[in-house]
């Protein structure tokens, strides 16, 4: 019967909490176990397109009001609708754009008591049950486990030792300015839109984003973003001036004047607005790919999101994607009574399909957009899950 598992879910991310409402929802116990301190400890990106299957997905696992206020804090952005004050316009199809932090917010809404901060989680065994164990010593046992930790995840280095995630030699520089009727004056109508993002050469690619909530406070309790404009470069190592070590050690205006200097080159209009970003808000991303690999023995360990199927953001569905294993995860658990293995084992046969096509589908575009290379050749070799202390 729903309600008698046990649910642990490793990591609150997008589709970690997702999956934590939807389980909720059902009237399964689950606990969300997450390394940061805070909601807002780390930078991980400032938005997230939200298509259909996005949005269809967080309406099913989301109580009422949850799904409208993540719909009444995204929108389609107009520039002509920003300057004549004017709310955006319903979009005419499910496609928005939304801050990553308020959707992050929102989806914690009534997890309170479920999520906890500050465990970072270094392993897990299975037994009679399955158990993690943190780094602070502690452990926390459940029926199920759920990696939805990340493109790091430390469970899918232990547990699945052969699934690879590899360096696309691609860096992203992203930033954020404010957007007010002055830059949104100095913004294209043909780049006012979800995302536009401008191909230069040597596979160089500028994206500049606004984004621009239907109703800036959907709940209370939300952080005040205000209207801003993302905006980044993407470009392969070997165009930038500086090695890792100095993009990691770089402050956010060496950054900036990189990305300006770059761009100006090729598209003065770009370099423009990527010069108008506040340098306390650039930092870099060193993108990566999963590797698809075969099926795996079903366990009570399972996976979701980037710590499965990490994908380059040239098509933008990898948060869709983690949404979409949040729905169908918590609706194959929330049917499967004292037993998941057989749930788990639909979910993950529908997952590996549909995830790593995505993962293809963004390596491919983002071959055409940012210069990624192809995907290495799965390794064929099989080996058997490791949920032991590793």
């Amino acid at each position: 019967m729903p309600g008698k598992l046990r649910v642990l879910i490793i990591g609150a991310g997008v589709g970690g909490l997702a999956l934590a409402q939807g389980l909720r929802r059902a009237g399964v116990a689950v606990t969300v176990c997450e390394r940061d301190t805070s909601a807002v400890g780390r930078l991980q990106g400032y938005r997230l397109r939200i298509d259909s299957n996005g949005l269809d997905a967080l309406d099913r696992l989301l109580p009422a009001r949850l799904s409208q206020a993540v719909w009444d804090a995204s929108s389609t952005p107009s520039r002509t609708s920003f300057l004549n004050g004017t709310q955006p316009a319903e979009p005419v199809e499910r496609n928005v754009s939304i801050n990553r932090l308020t959707l992050r917010e929102i989806l914690l809404h009534g997890l309170e008591d479920v999520v906890e901060f500050g465990r970072e989680c270094t392993g897990c065994h299975v037994d009679d049950t399955v158990t993690a164990t943190f780094a602070d010593g502690s452990t926390a046992s459940a029926d199920v486990l759920v990696a939805a930790d990340g493109v790091n995840s430390v469970l899918r280095r232990q547990y699945l030792p052969h699934a690879r995630v590899v360096d696309t030699g691609i860096r992203i520089m992203y930033g954020r300015f404010p957007l007010t009727r002055e830059t949104a004056e100095l913004i294209p109508d043909e780049w006012f839109g979800i995302y536009s993002g401008l191909v230069g050469p040597d596979n160089q690619h500028v994206g500049i984003a606004p984004v621009h909530a239907r109703r800036p406070a959907p709940l209370p309790g939300l952080t005040d973003t205000s209207d801003y404009v993302m905006c980044l470069l993407a470009a392969r190592t070997e165009l930038l001036p500086y090695s890792d070590d100095e993009l990691r050690a770089a402050t956010g205006r060496q950054l900036r004047n990189m990305t300006v200097s770059l761009t100006r080159k090729w598209n003065p209009k770009a370099s423009e607005l990527l010069s108008l970003a506040d340098p306390e808000t650039l930092f870099p991303i060193f993108m990566r790919t999963s590797v698809p690999i075969e099926p795996w023995p079903t366990t009570p360990v399972t996976l979701l999101g980037d710590a499965i199927h990490a994908m380059s953001p040239a098509v933008g569905v990898g948060a869709n994607t983690a949404l979409r294993d949040a729905e169908l995860l918590a609706a194959k658990l929330a049917e499967a009574g004292t037993d998941p293995l057989p749930a788990l084992r639909e979910y993950e046969t529908a997952m590996i399909g549909y995830g790593f096509d995505a993962v293809r589908t963004s390596a491919k575009f983002g071959a055409m957009r940012m210069g990624q290379p192809e995907l290495p050749a799965a390794r064929l070799i099989f080996r058997a899950p490791r949920a032991v202390p590793g």
